[in-house]
């Protein structure tokens, strides 16, 4: 059976300005080869500066990567180039989707949505935010959990620490968590720990170890402690790696409560 990424790489290889690392690019990045997939999306963008296919290919490559910055920067030029761009409007929603924002993810929707008005899953999509949103209005704002009196673990930290509490979406419900140049990240680590009570349940029954309780984990630059407060909520705490795990976890505990009863008074 013929390869075709082998097949791909020798007509490039034979005509170094065919379009054809198009095809190579998105064939190496559907596999997974993200690395080679990203070196013959940067020579066709250093080659055609002025194709948006070019940049679009390295957008989702870049996205695929979790460097969503620079897909994001990506994806602005394709639009540059072409303002129009589908691909580009649904990769820049997609960005602000995962990162919890769907408010400034509806604009892309709409005008991929405009370009391509038979798109039954652009359709679908703008629904549901629209009436998701519509939702989110109508409810009171809720009170962050790191207000929550007599809490001090959800205080502010002067480094890369904090807490927050995200649903099963990925989405940020409350707290505050900060990099070390003061950047808020809540939103997305919330988002990369979309789906991590999923798993982590998984794992335990996988291990015949039951319910899952809390997962702890260690590093030179902090300590952290992943607990559920609820079966739809997960809570990650963050700490200086000058707090012990064993400390992270009683205050996890605490501040666990403290969410449950504040999810309490919403409902």
């Amino acid at each position: 059976m013929t390869d075709p990424i082998r097949d791909l790489t020798a007509r490039l290889a034979a005509d170094p300005q065919s379009l054809v690392f198009l095809e190579l690019g998105e064939a190496l990045r559907v596999r997974g080869q993200l690395g080679a997939a990203y070196k013959v999306a940067r020579m066709g963008t250093n080659r055609y500066p002025e194709l948006a296919e070019a940049h679009d290919l390295l957008a989702r490559i870049l996205a695929d990567q979790g460097d969503r910055h620079a897909a994001a920067e990506a994806w602005k030029r394709v639009l540059d180039l072409s303002p129009q761009h589908v691909g580009a409007l649904k990769g820049l929603a997609f960005l602000a989707f995962r990162a919890g924002d769907p408010a400034s993810a509806l604009p892309y929707l709409e005008a991929a949505l405009a370009s391509a008005p038979d798109d039954e899953g652009l359709a679908t999509a703008v629904t549901r935010i629209r009436a998701s949103m519509e939702v989110a209005a109508r409810k009171p704002e809720p009170e962050p959990v790191r207000q929550l009196p007599g809490v001090e673990t959800f205080e502010p930290f002067e480094s890369a620490r904090g807490v927050v509490l995200l649903d099963a979406q990925g989405l940020r419900l409350a707290g505050e968590l900060a990099a070390p140049d003061g950047t808020e990240v809540g939103d997305a680590v919330a988002a990369h720990l979309q789906g991590v009570s999923r798993e982590a349940g998984r794992a335990a029954r996988l291990l015949g170890l039951g319910a899952w309780q809390s997962v702890s984990a260690e590093s030179p630059d902090g300590h952290l402690v992943v607990q559920p407060p609820t079966s739809a909520t997960v809570l990650l705490l963050v700490r200086d790696p000058r707090v012990p795990v064993g400390r992270l976890a009683l205050m996890a505990d605490q501040a666990s409560r403290a969410a449950r009863a504040w999810l309490e008074r919403l409902a």
